[in-house]
């Protein structure tokens, strides 16, 4: 069965901007807007409602996320547009409902609304595509706002996060693709199964599309080799074993890593949580102190170790954490995969590669 993809907040956010901005340069209501997606793709996200007046405009899209809906589905996304005080200037600003950041390992300042960066720049992009009267005369102000966000807040990990008073605006792609069911492991095992096919023994898996363009430049193998898991590490990696696969290669980033080094077989996040105190463990085996291991065992996120371990310039710890995760899924694999983990920063740029089993 198809999966029926959906689309991310941050999508919907740079959807209702980008409609609010025509509404103001054309002065009519928009019931739908084509939006450019980070890889330069793009989507037709319909507006539920729109208002404007002579230099602002506020409209509404209703998030959708496909066949794999988080509690943010069906959730009013509210775009507001009006002059930002400089010829071309772009301002971006959270709203009612958007949370605020409290704590550090997320990527933004403490105090900003929670408004990732992809999100960020995907608005910025749209809107200056889009262009205007209003951009050139008096710059744009954004302020994205989620009406029942400080509702829905408490039924997702921003309290834990400290990211207070409603959601975060989220999306790396821009889509939302239904990891998290059956039907997602299903087309895994296809996958999987069609490299096979081919006579391929060696396979990347992905935990998503950013880590399939960082493993694109770095492991060059046929188009077919590529698999994105999602959260399925463990699934995946017995489905290479079954289907007579010898070699994989697992890339990620430094949050699915970690669960995997730490033993998760299942990395999304109500799944299972990132263990500071086995990363902290690590970083004391790397050569970190009691003070600074200290530090990690009480990180607010994989993202903070990331930062806190960079900082601190800690030799060799990235290099243990992909190891774990390697001798972690050739277990999984029941020791019939060798297995390499390419753990890639947030810059692109390749941390760690570290192997198991691969002769």
């Amino acid at each position: 069965m198809k999966l029926r993809t959906g689309y991310t907040t941050g999508s919907s956010a740079t959807a209702a901007a980008r409609a609010a901005l025509l509404a103001v340069e054309g002065q009519e209501i928009q019931d739908s807007v084509e939006i450019l997606l980070p890889k330069g793709k793009r989507l037709r996200i319909g507006i539920h409602a729109c208002a404007f007046g002579r230099d602002r405009a506020s409209c509404t899209v209703i998030k959708d996320g496909g066949d794999d809906p988080d509690v943010t589905h069906g959730a009013e996304i509210i775009s507001e547009v009006s002059p930002a005080g400089a010829p071309g200037e772009v301002v971006i600003e959270g709203g009612e409902g958007v949370g605020v950041v409290t704590k550090p390992g997320l990527g933004l300042e403490i105090g900003s609304p929670a408004i990732n960066p992809v999100p960020r720049r995907m608005i910025e992009e749209n809107i200056r595509e889009a262009g205007g009267a209003m951009l050139d005369k008096s710059g744009v102000r954004v302020v994205v706002s989620v009406p029942r966000g400080k509702e829905l807040a408490p039924k997702t990990d921003n309290p834990r996060l400290g990211i207070k008073g409603g959601i975060s605006i989220l999306g790396t792609s821009g889509i939302v693709v239904p990891f998290s069911t059956a039907s997602f492991a299903a087309a895994v095992r296809q996958a999987i199964g069609v490299a096979a096919a081919m006579g391929e023994r060696e396979v990347v898996l992905t935990t998503g599309s950013r880590s399939e363009d960082g493993a694109r430049g770095t492991v060059p193998l046929p188009d077919h080799c590529y698999v994105q898991m999602g959260d399925f590490a463990g699934y995946a990696i017995k489905q290479c074993a079954e289907q007579g696969i010898g070699t994989v290669r697992v890339a990620g980033f430094i949050g699915k890593v970690a669960k995997m080094a730490a033993g998760a077989s299942q990395t999304h996040v109500k799944g299972s949580k990132v263990d500071t105190a086995f990363l902290a463990g690590l970083a004391e085996r790397a050569g970190a102190g009691a003070d600074l291991a200290g530090r990690i065992r009480a990180a607010n996120t994989a993202r903070h170790v990331l930062e806190i371990v960079q900082e601190a310039g800690i030799d060799g710890f990235f290099g243990l954490v992909a190891a774990k995760a390697a001798g972690r899924m050739r277990a999984h694999s029941g020791g019939r995969v060798g297995v390499e983990v390419i753990l890639f920063g947030f810059d692109g740029g390749v941390l760690a590669r570290e192997s198991e089993g691969i002769l």
